[in-house]
């Protein structure tokens, strides 16, 4: 997605200053910062437990920094609100999806908007001018009076999204708001969460996704051991940290070109599993000299987001997830 414009004097949605946050003797989140301005997607990436959904519980006051400020809604000449002091006063603005569903299973789709809505205090006219057009957003309206254990994964979160809807909120925090779902249900969420930002909304993700983050954020803040190692649009992280041309090759004997002196003819190489990637500013010299090997598979691609992911992050498995 490209840049969203942004005026440099507009005050963010939302800004968290150093950030650090310790469990035991291991600190989760160690001096992060980040802001999001009006009609944004920022997206937050990093391995398995790199420190993602604790900054989101932070950010939601669900637990407490052991530093570091969190602030909401800025305004200009100054001023915002502080989390937690005005905890309150900045839920009524927020919307929330949590990775794993806390549906009420007792409730049709239509009353677990109409109950969650009820816990804003907004007037019962006012919810029920709402549900039907949250329904229809979420592509549920012929699912409202069924329960959400008779929906399939995808339906159960866009009715997730659609109650965090409910209250209209201006900044919405989403932690792996795709994840367990199927192809179809996935670009569908995509659709309508995209729909939302060109409605204004603004849009704080948490994603393992790289197609995801590369397709829904304007910019990316990549963690890692709680600590922020990159930030910035994605093309241009891509073409900050990486050679713009990736070719893949894998098959019987992939492994020992690695050693070979088709090495030279790329700027790095890396093995991941029977795979090798070289990752080079000009591939034709190398894909000429790949034909003498015909028994080998290639693939020939630009840089992605999976390939930044993968440099700064590493390729190995972590033991925590």
């Amino acid at each position: 997605m490209s840049a969203v414009p942004t005026d440099p004097a507009t005050p963010p949605l939302l800004e968290a200053r150093a950030l650090r946050k310790r469990y035991g003797a291991q600190w989760v989140v160690d001096g992060l910062s980040l802001h999001i301005g009006p009609g944004e997607c920022l997206g937050l990436i990093g391995p398995n437990g790199a420190g993602k959904t604790t900054t989101l519980r932070l950010c939601l006051g669900l637990s407490a920094p052991d530093d570091g400020q969190i602030r909401y809604f800025a305004r200009q000449g100054g001023g915002a609100q502080a989390m937690p002091a005005d905890a309150l006063a900045i839920k009524a603005r927020l919307g929330v999806v949590s990775q794993f569903d806390s549906l009420d299973p007792d409730f049709s789709c239509a009353e677990n908007l109409r109950v969650f809505g009820r816990y804003f205090g907004l007037p019962r006219a006012v919810i029920e001018s709402r549900v039907a057009p949250l329904l229809e957003f979420a592509a549920l309206t012929h699912k409202a009076d069924v329960r959400p254990s008779e929906l399939s994964g995808g339906m159960r979160r866009r009715l997730s999204l659609a109650r965090a809807l409910v209250n209209d909120p201006d900044l919405l925090l989403l932690d792996e708001p795709t994840t367990g779902l199927d192809p179809q249900a996935r670009h569908l969420m995509w659709e309508r969460l995209q729909r939302l930002l060109q409605q204004g909304k603004s849009i704080l993700l948490t994603t393992h996704f790289m197609d995801e983050a590369e397709r829904l954020c304007h910019r990316l803040v990549v963690i890692d051991h709680g600590r922020k190692i990159a930030e910035g649009r994605p093309r241009a992280l891509i073409a900050e940290h990486l050679e713009p041309e990736v070719v893949e090759v894998y098959g019987q004997g992939a492994l020992a070109l690695a050693e070979s002196p088709l090495t030279a003819l790329a700027e790095r190489t890396e093995v991941s599993g029977e795979t090798v990637f070289f990752y080079t500013h000009r591939a034709r010299q190398l894909l000429q000299a790949l034909e003498a090997h015909p028994q080998l598979r290639t693939l020939h691609r630009p840089a992605n987001l999976e390939d930044l992911f993968l440099k700064l992050t590493g390729r190995q498995i972590r033991e925590d997830g």
